[in-house]
């Protein structure tokens, strides 16, 4: 990162393998995971379950390759930002061995059937689609979760390298609201940007003043949050901080 950026394939350590850590409580019977209340004192079993992927690197149906980003939906079905092999994956519940690929998986180009190093990915239920941080292409886009869905749309980015306010820089991470407003972590623009549904540009929300430590600056921003009042938390990669901005 920093002058000398990288692409998550540069990385020395690679992580073949998703575990899952069983909390020692008993949940309601919805699984939203947005709605579950965790106890302050809560404790998890030490020995994690594999639930995708420990068959090694490589492009089977039980393997997945440097993964990177995931999302669990009500079903519990774990939704996989599989980078390297430039796809997202879909892993049934307790069906560790058996994948299904559901968007991407046609190299690593920027057609709308294919995906360049994707880094996180989240389900939006109002449109029933999956929305990707294409990384190496440079865009997010929006794929229908429904049956035969062959491509995605561009709903930010794919405009090339640059700071102007239709374009990313290698985005990492992705927020969406409850408006469906998609905020992305801008991680080459040391910025974050908010696109709102339907726009052709973006709006930087915070940073975008070069990279730096001050307190209005990034250097490599990698994932965001909201907590329940607004507040903004910006994982700064490259200077070794998580950052606050308080909603005003």
């Amino acid at each position: 990162f920093g002058s000398n950026a990288f692409k998550a394939n540069d990385w020395s350590l690679q992580w073949n393998l998703l575990v899952l850590f069983k909390p020692n409580l008993t949940t309601c019977s919805n699984t939203n995971i947005s709605l579950i209340n965790i106890p302050a004192n809560a404790t998890w079993i030490q020995n994690g379950m594999t639930v995708a992927g420990s068959n090694g690197k490589g492009i089977g149906t039980n393997q997945v390759n440097e993964p990177y980003g995931l999302f669990l939906d009500d079903q519990q079905t774990v939704v996989i930002a599989d980078q390297m092999n430039h796809r997202i994956t879909q892993w049934k519940n307790d069906n560790k061995n058996n994948e299904q690929v559901i968007a991407g998986d046609n190299g690593d180009r920027s057609a709308l059937n294919q995906l360049n190093q994707p880094t996180d990915v989240l389900i939006g239920k109002e449109t029933d689609s999956l929305i990707i941080c294409d990384h190496g292409n440079r865009r997010v886009v929006q794929w229908s979760c429904r049956s035969g869905a062959k491509e995605g749309i561009v709903v930010a980015g794919d405009q090339g390298t640059g700071t102007a306010l239709t374009q990313l820089s290698y985005p990492y991470g992705l927020f969406n609201d409850t408006l469906y407003t998609l905020y992305v972590a801008d991680s080459w623009n040391h910025r974050v940007i908010r696109w709102i549904q339907g726009v052709k540009q973006g709006t930087v929300i915070v940073g975008g003043n070069g990279a730096g430590a001050g307190a209005n600056q990034f250097s490599v921003p990698v994932a965001l949050s909201f907590d329940r009042h607004g507040n903004l938390y910006v994982v700064d990669h490259d200077n070794n901080r998580i950052q606050r901005f308080s909603i005003e």
